[in-house]
């Protein structure tokens, strides 16, 4: 999956990622995530009624709602609540979401995390809560980091720039944001910007003031 992942060395199979799509109602699992539920990764493609088909009859009322209104209103949540995998297994989840935005600052979707809590105590709920947060928070930055690069360089949207690094990634085969690190620890390695352009945004930096 090409989207925000959790670092499988910190926390394994127990926490995966997913990421919603207001256009279309699009989801996206990671690996982690389908087999959560039961499915070998790649042989579904989740949909909001699978999403819900899969939720504890006892608690899907409540999730319903919110992911009703994520759906119409792009508002975060988080719920702790119960699914059931292909093989009628009751697992319990912890799924965090927070709001995704274009370059205009509309809401266009959902992205977050999935924590299979179903054999932890309350301090290990916490502790993969918080270790979940910071992994999927590091990968942003560097996600970001890259990002701002091809922006600069290639006078790239935000949205084009994505495409570009996603599209990097797939081919060498590598997760998004071990691709975004390895070419944004190059490209600061390769000391590529030249001490003319450094004055000029040195230049432009301090000249920029408030009103």
């Amino acid at each position: 999956m090409t989207g925000i992942e959790a670092d499988a060395a910190l926390v394994g199979d127990r926490v995966g990622s997913f990421r919603f799509s207001v256009d279309g109602e699009r989801w996206e699992w990671s690996d982690e995530v389908a087999r959560m539920h039961g499915y070998e990764p790649g042989s579904v493609v989740p949909t909001t009624e699978l999403v819900l088909a899969h939720k504890h009859a006892d608690d899907k009322p409540a999730v319903t709602a919110l992911v009703d209104n994520m759906i119409r209103h792009g508002q975060p949540f988080s719920s702790r609540h119960r699914i059931i995998d292909t093989q009628g297994r009751v697992r319990v989840v912890v799924v965090v979401g927070s709001r995704r935005f274009d370059e205009a600052g509309e809401v266009i979707g959902t992205s977050g995390f999935y924590i299979d809590i179903t054999d932890s105590d309350e301090n290990d709920v916490r502790h993969r809560v918080g270790q979940a947060a910071k992994s999927i928070a590091a990968d942003r930055a560097v996600i970001e980091r890259a990002r701002g690069i091809l922006m600069y360089v290639y006078q790239f949207s935000a949205a084009d720039a994505l495409s570009a690094l996603k599209w990097r990634s797939q081919e060498t085969g590598l997760s998004l944001r071990e691709f975004c690190e390895r070419f944004a620890r190059e490209v600061v390695a390769a000391n590529m910007i030249p001490d003319h352009v450094r004055r000029e945004v040195d230049r432009v930096l301090l000249g920029v003031h408030g009103p």
